[in-house]
């Protein structure tokens, strides 16, 4: 048994280079520094006090170097999960109290589990489920929302919690004229800091450099005292080992919003730490060991009093960037964070919230995907429908109604192609023994007394009476010249119960109407469904065929009289 399975740290600290400790240190401090602001930001999207941004940014961290098998994914606090988390649990308890921090917290050990049991019994694919177009348009919607609630930050006003697009604009539309022109200026002062020193230097924190300037600028000139909302007195040292009391009702309210969390968060990590493993060959991403490791990090982090995190897309860059080659970098991060909990929380005391709110909205800007919505329009109308939808959803009707009725409309379309897939009608290229889709190739040949039909799916309940439906159709516009029917099952993966039912009926008809029924190319799984239903036999062996022209030759042979010999492929099944 290789130990490193199950711990893939292992297999870089055994085979760890002195080359990769620079690279290591500094992307560990450069991501550290960033992930203080981001940790606190993203902790009020949560709906939780910015000191919990930090406590979410510490055990989860090493615990992920530890399990992961990314060595450049940076976990932690991400806007999409923050505010996720605030949409679900603010539905039960009212934010900012005691009982919203127990649910937040024990939300996170909900998801943790989760992924850890999806990693342990290898159901990674479950995530297959949130489709590209799906994931695209909610991430948009969402930094949306992400964005404009953060608003009575920047303004400096209160304004009533609301998760749906055209409630949050009324809110600070009615609120505009009680705008505190100082919190304004700090906030948009911020956000073009942060851009400059971005398009100056991606690897620069420039958010960093936004909180320092926002402390001294309010803690020098006293403009608290002014109606600059600050963060105020931030507890210091580590978080206390523990979890909340809970009751199984609670857990059973949480349980949705969990899951969704925790398919969401995943499909986020994933797609950056394969966009990562694709620029690094020296190791090889494990789906579901990524499951465990995002699994135990988000236990950790409730053990620890933190919220649900996951793989974020920003701070992942910036940590390959600044040169990350091992797990190493996210357990400096993490010590960087202690150390700011243990000695410089005082710090943060005159930090304005309008700061925070600058950093959240230029951290989700980069999540509006439109070009994926132009992309989609010029390739794929249903998807560009899809992604509509779900970006709609997400705006107008809610977080958590958004994404699920995003993967209903993924099922659904999935379903709908299924029931009804591509069937081909095969004609022959002229002077060769290949045979191609007719509608697509204009000089193929076709006989009148011959229907070669490709049917280009599995061919189970859902979809046999379209099989059905198709095959007359086309059999109907041969009309009375039609002599024989060739099925082509190079695409058939699978036959269930209803399919062989449908092709017995199918070959009894025809041969009452005196049409022969022939079978190529069926594949051996498909061979498997017929014999155990007898249907092999009442076909009869000789009517298989290897190949198109195969199956043409010997009809040629029947009806010239001739006496012809099938070949038949000799298996171990």
């Amino acid at each position: 048994m290789q130990l490193d399975k199950f711990i893939p740290a292992l297999s870089w600290l055994t085979g760890y280079r002195k080359s990769d400790l620079k690279g290591d240190v500094s992307a560990g401090l450069t991501v550290g520094v960033m992930l203080i602001p981001q940790g606190m930001a993203y902790a009020m999207i949560a709906g939780m006090p910015p000191i919990y941004g930090l406590y979410a940014s510490t055990v989860p961290l090493i615990l992920y170097a530890l399990l992961g098998t990314s060595r450049q994914l940076a976990v932690g606090p991400v806007a999409m999960v923050s505010l996720l988390t605030a949409a679900g649990v603010g539905a039960i308890a009212g934010v900012g109290t005691e009982q919203y921090i127990a649910l937040v917290i024990l939300l996170a050990l909900l998801v943790g589990v989760l992924q850890l049991l999806l990693g342990v019994f290898r159901l990674g694919f479950m995530v297959n489920f949130l489709s590209h177009p799906v994931i695209s348009g909610f991430t948009s919607a969402a930094a949306i929302v992400i964005g404009l609630s953060q608003l009575k930050h920047l303004l400096g006003i209160s304004l009533p919690r609301g998760e749906r697009l055209h409630e949050i604009l009324a809110g600070a539309w009615q609120h505009v004229g009680e705008t505190n022109l100082l919190t304004l200026s700090i906030g948009i002062g911020a956000i073009v800091l942060i851009q400059l020193v971005k398009h100056w230097r991606k690897s620069f924190p420039g958010s960093l450099l936004a909180v320092v300037g926002g402390i001294l600028l309010v803690w020098g000139l006293g403009l608290h005292e002014h109606g600059v909302k600050i963060v105020g007195k931030v507890p210091g040292g580590l978080p206390a080992l523990g979890l909340p009391s809970f009751e199984w009702a609670t857990l059973q309210s949480l349980l949705p919003i969990a899951a969704a969390i925790a398919l969401v968060s995943f499909m986020e990590s994933i797609a950056v730490a394969k966009a990562m493993q694709s620029r690094h060959r020296n190791y090889k991403l494990d789906a579901n060991q990524e499951l465990i490791a995002l699994g135990a990090a988000n236990i950790g982090a409730a053990f620890f009093k933190g919220f649900p995190i996951t793989g974020g897309f920003s701070r992942t860059a910036v940590n390959d960037q600044a040169g990350a080659r091992t797990g190493l970098a996210a357990i400096i991060s993490a010590v960087l964070v202690v150390v700011t909990l243990l000695f410089l929380t005082p710090l943060f005391e005159f930090l304005p919230n309008a700061i925070l709110a600058a950093v959240i909205m230029v951290a989700v800007y980069g999540l509006i995907d439109h070009k994926e919505a132009k992309h989609l329009w010029r390739s794929n109308r249903s998807d560009f429908s899809l992604w509509v939808v779900t970006f709609l959803a997400t705006l107008f009707i809610g977080i958590e109604q958004g994404i699920g009725l995003g993967v209903l409309l993924s099922l659904a379309l999935v379903i709908y192609r299924t029931t009804k897939p591509h069937v081909a009608v095969l004609g022959r290229v002229p002077d060769s023994f290949f045979y191609r889709n007719v509608e697509r190739f204009s000089n193929l040949e076709q006989r009148p007394d011959v229907l070669i039909v490709r049917f280009d799916a599995q061919l189970y309940f859902a979809n046999v009476n379209y099989f059905r439906d198709s095959i007359d159709e086309l059999a109907a516009q041969k009309g009375d010249a039609l002599k024989v029917l060739i099925i082509n099952a190079e695409s058939i993966n699978t036959l269930d119960s209803s399919g062989v039912h449908a092709l017995e009926e199918l070959i009894e008809q025809y041969r009452q109407r005196g049409i022969s029924a022939f079978f190529v190319s069926v594949k051996g799984p498909v061979r498997d469904a017929m014999a155990k239903a007898h249907l092999t036999d009442k076909i009869g062996g000789q009517y298989f065929f290897m190949s198109n022209q195969q199956a043409v030759d010997a009809f040629d042979n029947i009806r010239q009289g001739n006496d012809f010999t099938p070949y038949i492929l000799q298996t171990n099944k």
